[in-house]
């Protein structure tokens, strides 16, 4: 009866393990993904890690402002459309940019300028502001007002083509060259702003300008300098905006904060400049505040994208304190609060170190590290098939079920977390094939123990698991630990190791509890195996134990109760 038992439940195991591993094969068919996904140092590409110091000098770095800090490069480089762009903070001071597939130069490009924000007044947009701006004690408005105003239209005529005349002499004059715009200032000029407040003010779009914009479409490259005007689109690459030199810094910013005010059932922003910047905010809000629609609006701006564009239309507003009100949700209302805040905690990078890693290199790495694992599968093979006999079918086949797990669990994670198989995780895989190994040994070693002991061959197979589970799982309890606490301290591509460890250190569990365990039990029941045929492996004498009883035929119980045999 118990024997039946053991064989539909061990039958059941098995065709459930099958099921979910064809579901797994499955989704990888449906989203067409076969392999998992690379690190850096197996397809090529750079790092670069960026040492970040505090401006105001005194050596330290909020631990806030370097997480700022990583989300805008992270941004930064998935707007160029590099994937799989890793961007990190590692201690207390350090950002490692990984990017594969990008050399050295281009990703410096990306992220070797420190993201600033600034407060430029805009003169022209196609958008509706993104909120109102008010004095901080002022009643809030609960949403923003549409755009009155369409889109300035850029008027340019085109000058003719200047043609050669004849002089008195008959003489023709050479053509002149058509006249071609000089490109505007890419970089900072030295020394910086030198243009007052009222003189910015002051400033008006040129017909360079107006054309510009009007020809202007998100995603075009345009040089985002402080001094000159800036023409650029809001996050969502949707509306566009003409935008004059900066008035304001980010930095300026002492405090953001993101809430419901009294008396209020909408989110807004609250921000708080310093004493210089409370009155250059007075100035420029008293400006605008006198103009209509966009231009009574000014853009926060952050690297080169508008992310509000608030319009001021309750006065002038004075002490430095200001709220920023509108169509906001708790979401967005924190997202530009955290922005603002950023501006109040500059942070400048060195460049500490750059490493390169070539495509091919990366792929002989991989290879090296596929040669290294089938070595180590060769190896154990032999090892089972000298030792173990007629069990390396048991040996091999549950390798093979852990090689399927660990494949697909990679590729699936790869899709779902974006997990990314590096040379530490290689080598992490080749190591479980050792700890997949040691649950094998376990588990055999613990069934000829009981054979020894006189059990039957059947009953072997049952109390040995009973017992050999303890050991297997206190063995891989401590090797999942290990992983577990490498993968917290460590940092960089040593986390891939340790994450690929405790990754197949679990797919070991499975196996030996859902396969290994389940197919020893219905290989029991065969004769080949249940009476130790030779070369099954069970067989006495290789067991040392040639005078055990193997098979329950053979064997002739007898039990004595009140003198008489039964």
């Amino acid at each position: 009866m118990a024997t039946s038992k053991h064989h539909a439940h061990s039958l059941r195991t098995l065709v459930i393990l099958a099921l979910v591993i064809c579901g797994m094969f499955t989704i990888m068919a449906v989203t067409g993904a076969w392999a998992p996904k690379l690190g850096l140092d197996l397809r090529g590409g750079t790092t670069i890690t960026l040492t970040a110091k505090n401006s105001t000098g005194d050596g330290r770095v909020d631990p806030k402002s370097l997480e700022l800090a990583r989300t805008i490069l992270q941004q930064r480089v998935d707007s160029q459309g590099v994937g799989e762009t890793e961007v990190t903070t590692s201690g207390e001071t350090q950002i490692i940019v990984t990017a594969p597939n990008v050399q050295r130069d281009d990703l410096l490009k990306m992220v070797g300028q420190t993201a600033q924000l600034y407060f430029r007044a805009v003169y022209a947009a196609d958008a509706s502001p993104t909120g109102t701006v008010s004095g901080g004690d002022a009643t809030p408005t609960a949403s923003a007002s549409p755009s009155d105003s369409a889109s300035p239209a850029a008027s340019t005529s085109a000058s003719p083509t200047p043609q050669a005349t004849e002089s008195t002499n008959k003489r023709p004059l050479p053509a002149l060259p058509t006249p071609v715009a000089s490109p505007r200032p890419s970089v900072e000029p030295a020394g910086g702003q030198t243009k007052s407040l009222t003189d910015l003010l002051a400033w008006t779009p040129s017909d360079r300008d107006n054309a510009d914009f009007a020809a202007y479409k998100c995603g075009d490259p345009f040089p985002d300098v402080t001094t000159e005007p800036l023409i650029a689109c809001d996050q969502t690459g949707t509306y566009k905006y003409l935008l004059g030199p900066a008035l304001i810094k980010g930095s300026d910013v002492t405090r953001a904060t993101a809430g419901i005010p009294q008396n209020s059932v909408s989110w807004e922003v609250e921000l708080q400049f310093n004493s210089t910047a409370a009155d250059q905010f007075y100035q420029v809000t008293k400006y605008l505040n006198e103009q209509t629609s966009p231009k009574n609006q000014f853009g926060i701006v952050l690297d080169g994208k508008v992310i509000s564009s608030p319009e001021v239309t309750k006065g002038a507003i004075a002490g430095g304190r200001a709220s920023i009100s509108g169509s906001f949700t708790q979401k967005t209302a924190s997202d530009l609060a955290t922005v603002l805040s950023y501006g109040a905690l500059p942070l400048t990078f060195d460049l500490s170190s750059v490493e390169n890693v070539s495509a091919k290199l990366g792929v002989d790495q991989l290879n090296a590290g596929i040669v290294a694992g089938l070595i180590g599968l060769a190896l154990v093979l032999l090892y089972s098939i000298v030792y173990y006999r007629g069990l390396a079918v048991v040996v091999s086949m549950s390798l093979v079920v852990a090689a399927l797990l660990t494949w697909s669990s990679m590729v699936l994670l790869g899709q779902a977390i974006g997990f990314a198989l590096n040379l530490p995780g290689v080598a992490g895989a080749i190591v479980a094939i050792g700890v997949t190994a040691d649950s094998f040994i376990i588990y055999f070693e613990r069934i000829r123990d009981e054979v020894r002991e006189g059990r039957s061959l059947r009953t072997a197979i049952e109390t040995g698991w009973v017992r050999s589970r303890k050991t297997i799982l206190a063995a891989d309890s401590v090797s999942l630990l290990s992983a577990l606490v490498l993968y917290i301290l460590a940092i960089g591509a040593v986390k891939g190791f340790a994450f690929t460890l405790g990754l197949t250190t679990i797919i070991d569990l499975v196996v030996v509890f859902t396969f290994t365990k389940p197919l020893m039990t219905l290989l029991g029941k065969t004769k080949f195996y249940g009476e130790g045929h030779r070369f099954s492996g069970f067989e006495a004498e290789h067991m040392g134990a040639s005078n055990a009883p193997l098979h329950n035929s053979r064997r002739k119980a007898a039990a004595t109760v009140g003198g008489e045999t039964r």
